[in-house]
């Protein structure tokens, strides 16, 4: 059926479309310079973090410069003393030395022709002169009478040992900031398949061969071995830490609620439909997942312990090895649609060598919106 519509009509929606047109527009600028003001803020950021980094660095090397100098000095008098000593010592070796080829000459005379008679200047110094000379200058050279200041030494190992526990202890900086936010959750045992035990605090999951007799509730995984925490997160930034100690096998990650839970399909899966993000460690590999697009990560060790940072402001999510805050891969989501829950799935025995429960190392850091 054709509407017809007047001039006055159209003109009113033309009008209109522009005008929506123009508020896209003034919105898309506005994007662009808040992408150009935060690439900015992100490079003066790094300019001043290398700084303070360059700045440490060059008070560290100015401090070792100055001890080594110190070392040296110290090295420089007991090697001149040394010195000193040793030149006595090879003075009068080369005293002896001349006194026995005087002797030796004589006796080669008497060999040669023994009723000879052999006029020789006789030496200085009687033997008992040279005995005393040398017990003296034996007694005065003494090795361990030269020595370096052990205690000095040993109190500046002990300092700079201090100090590299002291630096070691705030490093990796990240650290710190994560876990300022640190968000406390709980696995939820009303979405959890029927083959995990959760513990009774909800902060680990572990995998049962007995089919448990479970209520039937409808926000239960039934055929994936996953389970999501209770608490779920709209803003700010949220960190957590799960270990993965002795597992050959495990998921883990963050998923919005709507995460289909029932049935054979794969987008039950963590990372396999657009509504989860997770890693994966299995056959010795890890791999990271979002919308069923797989990327093997190149690392071989096996970690005991995995970093789970979710930024709202950022739409980032980031899985890290928490030791040394190593970043494994992050997801640049954009703006997320939904509130996001920690996700872990533990995984099957694989014959025993995965019996170890996937535990939540909840942190007592309040949760950070910043």
């Amino acid at each position: 059926m054709i509407q017809y519509v007047g001039k006055e009509t159209l003109e009113k929606h033309l009008k209109s479309l522009k005008n929506q047109r123009e508020a896209v527009k003034h919105r898309l600028k506005k994007l662009a310079a808040r992408q150009s003001e935060i690439t900015k803020q992100s490079s003066v950021m790094r300019e001043r973090v290398v700084q303070k980094y360059q700045e440490i660095q060059i008070v560290l090397e100015e401090d070792l410069r100055t001890t080594l100098s110190h070392l040296e000095m110290e090295e420089r008098a007991a090697v001149s003393a040394l010195d000193g000593l040793m030149e006595r010592n090879c003075a009068l070796i080369q005293e002896i030395e001349q006194d026995l080829s005087s002797l030796s000459l004589a006796l080669n005379c008497f060999h040669t022709n023994p009723d000879s008679m052999v006029f020789l200047t006789p030496p200085a110094r009687d033997d008992m002169d040279t005995v005393d000379r040398v017990m003296d200058l034996l007694n005065q050279s003494d090795p361990s009478s030269v020595s370096l200041d052990e205690a000095k030494a040993d109190q500046i190992l002990s300092l700079t040992t201090s100090l590299l526990q002291l630096v070691s202890s705030q490093t990796p900086l990240i650290r710190k900031l994560l876990q300022s936010y640190s968000s406390e959750v709980h696995l939820d045992p009303g979405t959890a398949h029927p083959k995990l035990i959760i513990s009774p605090k909800g902060d680990s999951a572990a995998y049962t061969d007995t089919w448990q007799q479970l209520p039937d509730l409808p926000g239960r995984f039934d055929t994936t071995l996953n389970v999501i925490s209770m608490q779920g997160f709209t803003c700010g930034r949220h960190y957590w830490e799960i270990d993965v100690t002795g597992k050959t096998y495990w998921e883990l990650g963050v998923t919005y609620p709507s995460i289909p839970r029932r049935g054979p399909s794969e987008n039950c899966w963590l990372g396999r439909g657009p509504e989860s993000w997770c890693v994966e460690f299995f056959g010795g590999e890890y791999t990271t997942w979002h919308g069923g697009v797989p990327h093997q990560l190149p690392f071989a060790k096996r970690f005991g312990r995995i970093g789970v940072l979710c930024s709202f402001p950022a739409g980032l999510v980031t899985f890290l090895e928490a030791e040394k805050m190593t970043p494994l891969f992050s997801f640049s989501a954009g703006v997320f649609s939904e509130c996001l829950h920690l996700a872990v799935c533990p995984g099957h025995h694989h014959g025993g060598t995965n019996s170890s429960p996937i535990v939540i190392c909840n942190a007592s850091s309040p949760t950070s919106d910043l």
